[in-house]
């Protein structure tokens, strides 16, 4: 299932991108197939549209199927975005692994890849390794080298996203502050969107439940511990500075003598995060844990939850307490509708889960739980790509990015 793209507000009616911009945003949501449709829902005139139309169709950006009329004046024509007029490059970053793909307008998936990675290897080697993979995809998929594209790129840590870069991440050691937005933008010739990628995720899955079901809390578990916020008209919460959802480093009741990876002690991150809880069975498992790096950790302690083991089921639902207290904290400040949590935790063992519905339904306000439900994630780590192909399209039909189908194209 595709997921839903945001229909456009009203904009300024004397630029002309931003007319063509509302226009192509209303056929991508669905919102419209028809010129009496945009005319509609526009309130500008059938002539108006009729030339705003015509140069989105001459450009190869909408696709115009004569569908007859039978009446005077002109054939009605059925509008749809043709998906091969552009690309979105996306690449989502773990602490261990990375994925990039190549999609249309359409939401197509052209070409995917994933690999492991550590982020520890620094943000030189990174760049320089995400411009060949996304060099060889582009080519696998044939896209032309003047193809409007742009590229989304989601990091697991905080984001400054107007100038595409992490600010201070604690999982990612060297990466403060490198121009990350800068460097692939000039490498690949196009614009690039840096972002939490627990943001993505929670676009991702968002968009793609029942309109009914938002606003959507969305939280992670694994290395570290986020949340999303999308509001009920489908767009994401961010805050003033970027810095909404990093719930990882609320504190915590009782854990005053954990140290986080911040700096701070307490957080719910170093106590209930996968990689906390890996971490603190590496001394008491049967067999040992292996200790070589937090992923090793983390994927064995994964498997001994799988497998139904004491120690980790316990382990598993003590932290599902803990997150659980956190999540009803941020449900009495946002009152959502659905909360989403994700994770291999969750995907591995219902018992964090049940924990924190435990918690919440517990601890909130029956006014702001009546009509809410606690989920796992249905698309698992692919939230995050579906999140960045939805934040990528909408970025290329805004009116910032329309113009670069209708402007004279350059050669990458």
């Amino acid at each position: 299932m595709a997921a839903r793209l945001g229909a456009p507000s009203s904009g300024s009616r004397r630029h002309p991108d931003a007319v063509r911009s509302q226009i192509a945003r209303l056929i991508a949501a669905g919102e419209a197939s028809h010129r009496l449709d945009l005319s509609r829902l526009t309130g500008l005139s059938r002539s108006s549209i009729h030339t705003h139309v015509q140069d989105l169709v001459d450009a190869g950006l909408l696709l115009g199927e004569d569908v007859g009329g039978g009446g005077r004046g002109r054939p009605a024509l059925r509008l749809s975005l043709a998906g091969d007029a552009g690309v979105v490059l996306v690449a989502d970053l773990t602490t261990f692994s990375t994925r990039c793909l190549v999609t249309d307008l359409t939401q197509r998936v052209l070409a995917d890849t994933a690999f492991p990675w550590p982020l520890a290897e620094g943000p030189e080697r990174t760049v320089n390794l995400l411009v060949d993979q996304f060099a060889d995809l582009l080519e696998q998929a044939k896209v032309p080298a003047d193809r409007p594209r742009v590229l989304v790129v989601g990091l697991p840590g905080p984001v400054d996203v107007a100038r595409g870069m992490a600010v201070r991440p604690p999982i990612m050691p060297g990466w403060d502050g490198f121009p990350v937005a800068e460097r692939l933008g000039g490498a690949l010739a196009c614009p690039v969107l840096v972002d939490n990628d627990v943001n993505l995720m929670a676009l991702g899955e968002a968009r793609t439940v029942p309109p009914e079901q938002l606003p959507v809390l969305f939280v992670t578990v694994g290395a570290g511990i986020g949340a999303g916020f999308v509001l009920a008209d489908g767009t994401l919460h961010r805050g003033a500075d970027g810095a909404a959802g990093d719930i990882g480093h609320i504190r915590v009741p009782g854990a005053d003598d954990v140290v986080c990876r911040c700096g701070k002690a307490g957080c719910v991150e170093a106590v209930a995060s996968t990689a906390a809880l890996a971490r603190r069975l590496v001394a008491t498992g049967e067999p040992p844990l292996d200790v070589t790096e937090d992923g090793g950790a983390m994927r064995d302690f994964l498997a001994r939850l799988r497998d139904g083991l004491p120690d980790a089921l316990h382990a598993a639902r003590t932290a599902g307490v803990e997150l659980g207290e956190v999540i009803a904290l941020c449900i009495h400040m946002l009152n959502p509708r659905h909360v989403v949590v994700g994770g291999e935790i969750v995907e591995a063992s219902d018992d964090l889960l049940s924990a924190v519905r435990g918690v919440v339904y517990r601890q909130a306000l029956p006014l702001a739980t009546r009509e809410l439900s606690i989920t796992r994630s249905e698309l698992g780590r692919d939230a995050a790509m579906v999140g960045a192909m939805v934040l990528g399209i909408e970025h290329l039909l805004s009116p910032a990015g329309i113009g670069r189908f209708l402007g004279p194209r350059t050669t990458t």
